[in-house]
């Protein structure tokens, strides 16, 4: 029987190991950054995906299995930086940084836990192009809402839709991924 939990496990250790690296050649030099610039970096990521699934050639080498992985790390760090608000100089240690990566990695684990009770797994069955067009919806539905200056009337917040967009993308790795 497959092991969602596991899978998912799994999938987030490669993120987590690459974050990691990251912080150590780059610190957390990303903590200047605000929501929108985040918001901004994950379009692009989402966006070359989909660029890419439709030509079905890369000319810089790299393939869309970074790119998701990058997009569950800018969520992280768009989810950190709603958290602590964004900085003016690198205001954070490696540690820290790491601390409350595998704190809100909990939290988004959690929801894809409950969602995935309520929806059967339903993820399984559907293709990895799906989840780059409901993460690039996701990207526009929180630039939204960052026009709104965080405002909404009915619907979830930016880190509803940062978690959505990391559990999406660890649902496409766990496929691109599978034996």
């Amino acid at each position: 029987m497959i092991d969602t939990n596991a899978q998912f496990d799994i999938a987030l250790k490669m993120c987590r190991d690459l974050f990691v690296k990251k912080l150590h050649d780059y610190g957390a030099a990303w903590r200047i950054m605000r929501t929108t610039s985040i918001t901004d970096q994950i379009f692009i990521k989402a966006n070359r995906i989909r660029s890419l699934e439709i030509k079905k050639e890369s000319k810089v080498g790299e393939g869309i299995l970074p790119e998701f992985i990058g997009i569950v790390n800018y969520g992280i760090i768009g989810l950190i930086q709603l958290l602590k608000g964004h900085a003016e100089t690198e205001d954070m240690t490696a540690e820290e940084a790491i601390e409350i990566y595998d704190s809100l990695v909990a939290e988004t684990k959690a929801l894809m836990i409950a969602k995935n009770h309520d929806y059967d797994e339903a993820w399984r069955s559907m293709r990895v192009n799906s989840y780059t067009d409901l993460i690039l919806m996701k990207i526009l539905r929180t630039k939204q809402i960052e026009d709104n200056d965080g405002e909404t009337l009915v619907s979830e917040g930016i880190d509803a839709n940062y978690k959505d967009m990391i559990n999406y993308s660890v649902f496409a790795i766990i496929k691109l991924t599978e034996k």
